[in-house]
């Protein structure tokens, strides 16, 4: 009996070598071909290598340009070499924008606008999507299909309607005005997104919540929004891009100076007699303003690689 158990012992360790082994092969093989499929064609790496490098003084050149513009005065830019670092940096451009212009309580409303645009529309988006997904009804289909209707409207060709309507609210002129139509513009694109990400969750963790005896809020805070950061994410951004720099929905809802958001305030500073002129003032305005943007996209760019990964696959 020990020598047969000996023996049945000895076939089993040779068996589970043997799947090891053949387990082990095609990995080194992909390895292989991965290392293989990287080095064969130097030629090919070294022309990837100088068209990325090409895109990327396209694309760092006119930010070098701006920034250098905006540390000068309108005199050194005037009289030396705008490309080359010429005397000592100035911040007197960045005193102008936020004294003279007037840009400091633009900054402000654009901000406050941005942010509360995205909270709208992340917050509508996901709930209209979860009922879309969950329910499948008749009536959620139709809403689905009224509200990707705003994709075919463009928001130039309903401004007027729109004008109107917040007159007869008596909301012209005012932040709400603005927010509430800048958000009914980006609804449709962030409801397409977040309906084809949830549907790609599977029903059995809806129905493991439900036998759980979770109510639909428990399934919406502690299910859909975790699974959801990543489509969260791309959307944020995307109303952010959208609320930051708007110009056409500010110009035509508010009038006042104490409502002027960031994009009409940067056009009142390049079309002006006095700052019309001045280079530098206009590209430090111009830097300060895309700063927001750049934070915004550095703090959610796991998520938004994350949700455009997700997106691309489903």
């Amino acid at each position: 009996m020990s020598s047969a158990g000996a023996a049945s012992k000895t076939l089993v360790t040779t068996a589970a070598s043997s799947a090891a082994a053949a387990r082990a092969v095609p990995a080194r093989r992909r390895r292989r071909r991965r290392v293989g499929a990287v080095g064969a064609n130097p030629v090919a790496r070294m022309v990837a290598f100088v068209l990325a490098t090409v895109w990327l003084v396209i694309v760092l050149f006119p930010i070098y340009y701006m920034v250098l513009a905006s540390f000068r005065t309108q005199g050194e830019y005037l009289s030396g070499n705008p490309w080359l670092p010429v005397g000592g940096l100035s911040l007197s451009s960045y005193g102008t924008v936020f004294s003279a212009t007037g840009l400091g309580t633009d900054f402000r409303n654009s901000a406050l606008i941005t942010l509360a645009t995205i909270i709208v529309v992340v917050l509508f988006s996901l709930g209209a999507a979860y009922r879309i997904v969950r329910r499948g009804s008749r009536f959620a289909a139709v809403s689905f299909r009224l509200i990707l209707f705003g994709l075919a409207v463009p928001i130039q060709a309903i401004i007027i309607p729109i004008f109107i309507f917040c007159v007869k609210l008596h909301i012209y002129d005012s932040l709400l005005a603005v927010v509430l139509a800048a958000s009914a513009s980006l609804i449709a694109v962030a409801v397409l997104l977040m309906v084809n990400y949830l549907r790609a969750i599977p029903r059995e963790l809806f129905d493991a919540m439900s036998v759980d005896g979770a109510g639909e809020w428990t399934t919406f805070t502690r299910l859909v929004w975790p699974l959801a950061r990543p489509v969260l994410g791309v959307v944020s951004i995307f109303a952010g891009l959208g609320a930051w720099n708007n110009f056409l929905i500010p110009l035509i809802l508010t009038q006042s100076n104490s409502n002027t958001v960031l994009p009409v305030g940067l056009f009142r500073v390049a079309s002006t007699s006095e700052y019309g002129i001045d280079v530098p003032v206009v590209m430090g305005a111009v830097l300060l303003s895309v700063l927001p943007l750049v934070l915004l996209y550095i703090g959610m760019r796991r998520q938004f690689v994350a949700g455009l990964g997700g997106l691309a696959i489903r």
